[in-house]
């Protein structure tokens, strides 16, 4: 819709017919676009932002033309609280880097690692948070801040790795539920505490409102936890300790390249 948009909008600046293009396809078509944009001659340059999956497929169909590539793939970012954090600032971090456009942008904090001495403060804070600055609804409304997803099969996505999240073990601290009330894409901010490493809401990139907490105890192991993860495109660290902001940043940055060169 932006695409087209932006179309109108280049019409009613002056830009010439023809040097602006929206070209649009139902799923069905997707594929046959793709191979003509990769194997065109006439083209030089794909952007793509995807899966993981499809960004391969893209890069290897336009090999054989050596088109130039600009991919933002699949990620699973983690939001690491260490205990020397201001938990103030780190519960407006996470508030921002989770829950904006309702927790779909491709380097929204997925996976949270909280140390344990200081867990239930930020999951008091952050919760009081959710439930005081957060209104869920029709965004053209006054007063309204927290919108739908972007499917019915995303809340359903959404919903059934919070269910299988709690089978394994987590706690739901709050939402947890769709709003059909509001709509059919509507999904409640929800907070999920003792999750567990082998739930797909921490395995998997989750396009939605969710966060997932998991504690750690030292540095070792939240490097661990949060380098554990096929896709590499966003990480998250609060402390205020200067010789752990360098060192942290250095290995979450070389753990995550790896991770990218594997994938």
């Amino acid at each position: 819709m932006t695409a087209i948009a932006l179309k109108v909008l280049a019409a009613r600046a002056g830009i010439p017919e023809g040097v602006f293009e929206v070209i649009t396809a139902d799923r069905d078509s997707t594929k046959e676009v793709g191979d003509e944009m990769t194997r065109n001659k006439a083209i030089k340059k794909i952007s793509f932002t995807g899966s993981t999956a499809v960004g391969k497929l893209l890069m290897k169909q336009s090999a054989d033309t050596v088109k130039r590539l600009s991919l933002e793939l699949g990620g699973n970012a983690p939001f690491v609280v260490f205990e020397d954090a201001d938990i103030d600032v780190a519960v407006n971090a996470a508030m921002a880097s989770k829950y904006r456009n309702a927790g779909q942008t491709c380097v929204c904090a997925d996976r949270f690692l909280i140390h344990k001495s200081v867990v239930e403060e930020f999951v008091a804070k952050l919760t009081a948070k959710v439930k005081q600055t957060l209104t869920v609804g029709n965004g053209m409304k006054d007063g309204v801040n927290f919108g739908p997803v972007i499917l019915e099969s995303s809340v359903e996505n959404i919903h059934e790795k919070v269910e299988q999240a709690i089978a394994d073990g987590a706690t739901l601290v709050v939402g947890g539920s769709a709003l059909p009330e509001l709509g059919p894409c509507f999904y409640s901010p929800t907070i999920l505490t003792n999750v567990s490493t082998s739930s797909s809401i921490w395995n998997t990139e989750t396009f939605g409102p969710v966060v997932a907490i998991k504690t750690f105890e030292t540095e070792d192991e939240a490097l661990l936890l949060a380098n554990d993860s096929p896709t590499g495109l966003a990480s998250y660290f609060c402390t205020n300790d200067l010789s752990r902001i360098f060192r942290v940043s250095g290995d979450l940055r070389l753990a995550l390249l790896e991770s990218m060169k594997e994938s």
